[in-house]
């Protein structure tokens, strides 16, 4: 027999702050966490603007002493660090000593840190001029030279994206099954899925899972440029993210980690642990289209989204909420509603459906967990956070966006959706808790 998964804490380091109740309370209150970008110098790139974290030091969250076994740490991880040691505490983990360390395990969706990216400029320009300054061919010698003088070897292992995973153990001795997935903006929604399911089957008794990305650096906003796919409403940043607003232009980036706790609900009840909701449902797709597009017909997000209600065990009339992947592209949002409105048929314009990646920005690999998370809020208090700069209908998208104010609601069944680049795709089920 299977067991249940359920969560018991959670934490997360975000745009928008650092507190659940805080972060949440601005969510719902519309506000966004977009302004323009001050980790580098983007005054010359199409988007000047992104969702940065703020007022960050990871040595609260730890403690200076526990810090000195992790001061290496790149960005990305210590914004995991922070956010499971809140998720830990939550959960009422912290100081217990009847956890077996070899039943803890870690699942996440852990993008790759920023890189050493000054340097690595320095090196490869080193590569390309003689002494003079004059350009030369590439000469593989003078770079290597360079690059073994200044590039930092530590560095350049902590920009790794299984490292984050890797600190964590550390830092909270989980001595059980270690994963680690990227399979970019849906890579945390996966690790969730995965994670409820090794509980299932009996692997571990508590998994730390979630994600973690940084890509607010200049190779980071420079590829998706490249796309096309951020937006560049350069003159109001908190106006820029839109989604499913008939002018919107693109996402924005955004950085972050967002970490919960799931248990057996066994191991959860044996320890008197306060139960926040339970993961009932997963279902996960990939398209086989392309590589950046979504397929024109939805076809990997329905199947993804119907494959978690079956596994969950529930249908279209059940889910009170869907906590859109909405990232604010033309295509993303329209296909997204496609998918929707062909899964619930005639009930489609009667579910909720709305955006946070409107307020918090797209934190790629940690995106779908701060969803998550805000699933977890919408049923704990009956309330569903806004999509906001939502202006203009579009003909197109045409659902229950909740838009602009957020909406008290009878919240028991949510769907949470992520579809990354590459076509992936991953939906859970979160369910009120139910003895």
């Amino acid at each position: 027999m299977e067991r249940r998964t359920v969560i018991t804490g959670m934490g997360w380091i975000t745009p928008l702050g650092h507190d659940i109740d805080a972060v949440w309370k601005r969510l719902l209150a519309g506000e966004s966490g977009v302004a323009a970008t001050t980790l580098f110098d983007a005054a010359t790139y199409p988007t000047t603007f992104s969702a940065q974290v703020k007022d960050f030091d990871p040595q609260r969250f730890i403690g200076a002493e526990a810090w000195k076994r992790h001061a290496d740490a790149n960005r990305n991880t210590q914004f995991a660090l922070a956010a499971a040691e809140l998720a830990w505490r939550d959960a009422g983990l912290a100081g217990i000593a009847a956890v077996d360390p070899t039943r803890v395990g870690i699942y996440l969706g852990g993008g790759e840190g920023a890189i050493d990216f000054d340097n690595f400029v320095d090196a490869a320009l080193a590569g390309c001029r003689d002494d003079a300054g004059i350009t030369i061919p590439l000469d593989a010698a003078r770079w290597a030279r360079r690059a073994m003088a200044i590039l930092n070897a530590i560095r350049e292992q902590e920009q790794e994206p299984n490292l984050p995973a890797s600190h964590l153990a550390v830092r909270f001795d989980a001595r059980g099954p270690n994963f680690n997935t990227l399979t970019a903006c849906a890579a945390s929604t996966q690790a969730i899925g995965e994670a409820t399911q090794m509980i299932r089957r009996g692997d571990a008794d508590v998994i730390i899972s979630g994600g973690t990305h940084s890509m607010i650096h200049p190779l980071g906003v420079t590829g998706f440029n490249r796309l096309t796919a951020l937006s560049t409403r350069n003159e109001c940043p908190a106006k820029a993210s839109r989604p499913f607003d008939r002018n919107r232009d693109g996402f924005v980036l955004g950085e972050g980690s967002g970490i919960i706790i799931l248990e057996s609900l066994d191991h959860a009840r044996n320890r008197g642990a306060d139960i926040k909701a339970e993961i009932i449902g997963y279902g996960s797709t990939a398209d086989a289209f392309r590589i950046t597009d979504i397929h024109d017909r939805g076809r990997g997000a329905i199947a993804a989204m119907r494959l978690a209600m079956e596994n969950a065990g529930v249908g279209i009339d059940e889910i009170d909420y869907i906590s859109a992947h909405g990232t604010g592209t033309a295509e993303n949002d329209t296909i997204e509603t496609l998918a929707i409105r062909s899964l619930f048929g005639d009930r489609a314009p009667r579910v909720p459906v709305s955006s946070i990646k409107s307020m918090m920005g797209h934190l790629i690999a940690a995106a779908g967990v701060v969803e998550v998370i805000t699933c977890v809020l919408a049923i704990r208090d009956g309330v569903l956070p806004p999509t906001i700069n939502y202006e203009t209908p579009d003909p197109n998208c045409n659902l229950d966006y909740v838009p602009n104010h957020a909406r008290k609601a009878d919240v028991n069944v949510v769907l949470s959706n992520s579809f990354g680049f590459g076509g992936q795709n991953d939906t859970l089920v979160v369910r009120r808790f139910e003895r």
